[in-house]
Parts: C-alpha cells; sequence; structure tokens
C-alpha cells in the first residue's frame, strides 16, 4: 500500500525513512548494523549515493540522501534488497535468541505481499519527502541526529556510533563518507 509519499526527483535530495517491517528490532547487533554501513559504503562508491547524514535504529534508519546518476529509487531499492538477504542470512547462520520469531515475521510479511519473494524484511515504503531548503535540511539533520538521544542511549548525538553525528558535529571522519549538502 503506498503511502502517496513518492521520489519524484530522481536527482532530488530526499530525507528517507526504510523501515523494517512490524518494527521489528532486528539491528540491535552489531554485525547487522555494519551489513547496514557496508552496503551503504558500496552504494556511495559504486551507485553513485550521496550522502549527507543517516542514522541506524534497531528497526529502522533515516537517511539524507540524493543520486548522482538519477537513480535515487533504483540505489534505495538495490540498497534495501542487498542488505535484506545479508542480514536474513547472517540472521539464520550466526547465533540468534531471537531467529525463529523474526524469520517468522520475514516470511509472513512475503506472504501477504504479492511484490515480496520468500521473505520481507523492509517496507516497501520510505516516507521520501524532498528536501526543499537549508531550514528543512537543517530540521531533518538534527532530527535523524537526535534519534538515539531521543530513545534514550546516549546524551549527546556524536556519542551514537551508528550515526553520522560524530563526523558532522565535531570534523571527524566516520566510516562513510559524507557530503556538505551548503556546497
Amino acid at each position: 500500500m503506498s503511502t502517496g509519499y513518492q521520489i519524484d526527483d530522481q536527482f532530488g535530495t530526499y530525507f528517507l525513512t526504510p523501515t523494517i517491517v512490524d518494527w521489528v528490532d532486528v539491528l540491535t547487533r552489531k554485525n547487522y548494523k555494519d551489513i547496514i554501513i557496508q552496503c551503504l559504503d558500496y552504494c556511495i562508491k559504486n551507485k553513485g549515493l550521496v550522502l549527507y547524514g543517516y542514522v541506524i535504529m534497531t528497526n529502522h534508519m533515516h537517511l539524507i540522501a540524493r543520486s548522482q546518476n538519477g537513480q535515487l529509487s533504483s540505489t534505495i531499492r538495490d540498497f534495501k534488497k542487498f542488505t535484506a538477504v545479508n542480514i536474513i542470512n547472517a540472521i539464520t547462520n550466526e547465533p540468534e535468541s531471537r531467529k525463529a520469531w523474526m524469520l517468522h515475521r520475514f516470511e509472513w510479511n512475503a506472504k501477504r505481499n504479492a511484490r515480496s519473494a520468500d521473505n520481507q524484511f523492509w517496507r516497501h515504503e520510505n516516507h521520501p519527502e524532498k528536501i526543499f531548503s537549508k531550514d528543512f535540511f537543517d530540521q531533518k539533520l538534527k532530527y535523524i541526529h537526535d534519534n538515539p538521544v531521543r530513545a534514550g542511549w546516549v546524551e549527546l548525538p556524536e556519542d551514537y556510533i551508528f550515526s553520522s553525528a560524530k563526523a558532522l558535529l565535531n570534523n571527524i571522519p566516520g566510516p562513510l563518507l559524507l557530503n556538505d549538502w551548503y556546497s
């Protein structure tokens, strides 16, 4: 079911929120978050993804991104497909106390959706919101960086390692190449 939010400008900059089906708290383990980081890095280096900010929470993530080659929808689709396959593979083959329950949720969601095969990990929507001004960009970037603070995980945004906050707020290089939206 579409929410009405669409990426209508493939070269535009968007605030995106990929969400795991049923809000399952999958991304609680570092190895799963590392898969997300590695795939974002690949998309930056090989698919023209330009990343301005991000945060990885337990059941969703936020990005501010655009595509250098005008293929933002395709890049996000491929990112989600690759991460889903690899995280489900990790759940299946590595120690995971919630393995049976999580795999059941992904299978159940796939059966309810004709667009999914055996498993559905991510919801199909990304709730894209086009960045239209510096103020809106700043508002969304603050929202992204404050997510772990609001969750009570850290006191300061830059203390959460699966976020762009440290790199952007303290000018310290992080695991991903970030761009400055203002330039």
